[in-house]
C-alpha cells in the first residue's frame, strides 16, 4: 500500500457484535491506516471512517499486518475504542490566564488536576472549552475540512487587546481571527466569556455581545458566568467578588440583549448562569429562554431544568398512585453545594408532603477546603462532607449529586474515595444524577430501608 507510517493506534476495546468484532479485530491491534491515509488523530480517524467502503490496515501485536475491505452504512462506526481517546498527546495550554481556576488549587493534590488543557479536540468529543491560541492553521484547515461541530471557544472578550492581557497571550487578541474562518466554513460554535470585575464586565462585556452577535447563527450561543475564586490567590492577579448589585446589572444587560437578538434572529443567544440569578436573589428564567439548553454544562439553566423535570416527576407520580401515605417510607439525606440548597431543599420539603412517611435531611455544604466562595457541589470534597456531617442525622442513605465525584470514578477531588466517606460517617451513599426525575426516583427508591 505504501503506508511509511507504522507507529499506529492501539486498540483498547472492540463493542461486541460491531464491525470491528466480525472482522476480528482485539484489544491489542492496531490501526495502521484508513484508506492508504495516515491517522494523526481522531479528527482524521474518524473522518476517514465516514464512507460506504474502506480499507482498514490492522496490524496483531506479533507483527502480522491485515488489509480489512468492509462494507458499511454512511457513518457507520466500527465499534472501536483506542487507548488514548484522542489518539495523539493532549495540548497543554500555554495562556496565563488572570482567571484560571487550576492556578488556584492548593498543592499536594494529584498531578492530572494540574493540567490544563486547551485542546480543541476535546471540544468535540468532551465539550471542552478552547481559546483557540493553541491552534495551527493546520488545525482550522481539518476542522472546516472535515467539517467538524460544534467547537466551544472560551472568548472572555471580543477586546483584542483586553483578551492578550487576560490570557496572558501577546496571540490571544490575533486568535479571535480563526473564528472568522470557522463561520465562513459554516462550523458551529458556543461560545463562553469568565466575566471578571473591572476587566471584561460593563462596556466591556457590551462591546463583547454585540461583536459576537455578527456571528448568529454559526455562534448558537454564548454563557457568561462569573469568575470562580478560591482562597489560594496569593501571588495572583488581583480579582473580586461580584455583589448582588453587580448580579442585578449583568442580568439586565443581558436581558436586554436577549430580547435584541430574539426579535432580530429568533433566538436569545447570550444567558447568564444560574450563579448570577441566585446571587441577585432573582428567579431563574423560565424554560424558554434557554433555547434548549444549549449551555447546561456552563451551568446555564441546570436549575431551571431540574426544577422542572422534578415538578413533572411529581406530577406523573400523583396520576399514577395519588402519593399513597402508606408507602414508600424511609429517613435519607442529602449534601449539595450552597448554590443550589434552597432548592434541593424545596424540592426535598415537597416529597416530604407528598409522603409523610419519609423524612429528607438536607445539608448545604460549606467549601472549606477551596474556600466558601466556591458554592457549586461540583467541587466539594469527601474532607468536607465527613467534617460536616459527622454526627448528623443521614438516615439510611446518604445522596450526593454524580459531578462530586471524578468522572467515571468514585474518587472525590481530594482522592478520598466513595467508602472512604461511608466509613467515616457509617452511611450507605447513592450518587444521583443530575436530573429532577433521578432524584424523585431514588428517594422513593426505599430498597433496604425498613
Amino acid at each position: 500500500m505504501g503506508v511509511k507510517m507504522q507507529k499506529g493506534h492501539i486498540i483498547q476495546a472492540v463493542l461486541p457484535g460491531s464491525i470491528a468484532e466480525e472482522l476480528e479485530l482485539e484489544p491489542g491491534d492496531k490501526i495502521i491506516a484508513v484508506n492508504n491515509t495516515e491517522i494523526e488523530d481522531i479528527f482524521d480517524y474518524q473522518y476517514l471512517i465516514q464512507d460506504t467502503y474502506i480499507e482498514v490496515l490492522a496490524e496483531k501485536p506479533d507483527g502480522e499486518q491485515w488489509l480489512l475491505e468492509v462494507d458499511k452504512e454512511a457513518d457507520e462506526d466500527l465499534g472501536i475504542t483506542f487507548e488514548n481517546g484522542l489518539m495523539d498527546e493532549y495540548r497543554h495550554c500555554h495562556n496565563k490566564c488572570v482567571f484560571c481556576f487550576i492556578d488556584q488549587m492548593p498543592p499536594g493534590m494529584r498531578e492530572t488536576l494540574y493540567f490544563k488543557d486547551d485542546d480543541s479536540r476535546l471540544s468535540f468529543l468532551q465539550g471542552n472549552y478552547v481559546t483557540l491560541t493553541n491552534m495551527s492553521d493546520h488545525d482550522i484547515d481539518r476542522i472546516c475540512r472535515y467539517h467538524l461541530s460544534p467547537i466551544n471557544i472560551s472568548f472572555h472578550t471580543m477586546n483584542p487587546e483586553l483578551r492578550c492581557k487576560m490570557l496572558n497571550n501577546r496571540f490571544a487578541g490575533e486568535a479571535l481571527k480563526k473564528v472568522d474562518r470557522l463561520m465562513e466554513a459554516g462550523i458551529r460554535m458556543n461560545g463562553q466569556i469568565v466575566l471578571c470585575k473591572g476587566l471584561n464586565d460593563g462596556e466591556e462585556l457590551e462591546y463583547s455581545i454585540g461583536a459576537m452577535m455578527k456571528y448568529i447563527p454559526h455562534l448558537e450561543s454564548v454563557s457568561v458566568v462569573p469568575v470562580g475564586l478560591s482562597k489560594y490567590r496569593d501571588g495572583l492577579y488581583p480579582l473580586e467578588s461580584f455583589s448582588k448589585e453587580d448580579a442585578k446589572e449583568v442580568i439586565a444587560l443581558i436581558e436586554r440583549y436577549q430580547k435584541e437578538c430574539y426579535d432580530k434572529y429568533g433566538t436569545h443567544f447570550v444567558h447568564a448562569s444560574d450563579e448570577w440569578y441566585i446571587l441577585a436573589d432573582m428567579a431563574m428564567p423560565e424554560e424558554e429562554r434557554y433555547d434548549g439548553y444549549l449551555q447546561l454544562e456552563n451551568g446555564v439553566g441546570m436549575l431551571r431544568l431540574l426544577i422542572n423535570e422534578f415538578t413533572d416527576a411529581m406530577n406523573r407520580r400523583r396520576e399514577a398512585e395519588g402519593f399513597p401515605d402508606t408507602a414508600p417510607r424511609g429517613e435519607m439525606s442529602v449534601a449539595t453545594g450552597l448554590l443550589a440548597h434552597p432548592y434541593i431543599k424545596k424540592m426535598a420539603e415537597q416529597m416530604e408532603e407528598a409522603y409523610p412517611n419519609i423524612k429528607v435531611h438536607v445539608y448545604p455544604i460549606v467549601n472549606y477546603f477551596f474556600g466558601e466562595k466556591i458554592t457549586v457541589s461540583g467541587l466539594i470534597t469527601g474532607q468536607d462532607l465527613v467534617a460536616q456531617l459527622k454526627g448528623k442525622p443521614l438516615g439510611d442513605r446518604l445522596l450526593l449529586p454524580e459531578n462530586i465525584l471524578r468522572s467515571g470514578e468514585d474518587v472525590f477531588l481530594d482522592d478520598l474515595k466513595v467508602g472512604d466517606v461511608e466509613k467515616a460517617l457509617q452511611v450507605r451513599i447513592n450518587i444521583v444524577k443530575s436530573s429532577g426525575y433521578d432524584f424523585v426516583d431514588t428517594i422513593l427508591d426505599t430498597e433496604g430501608n425498613p
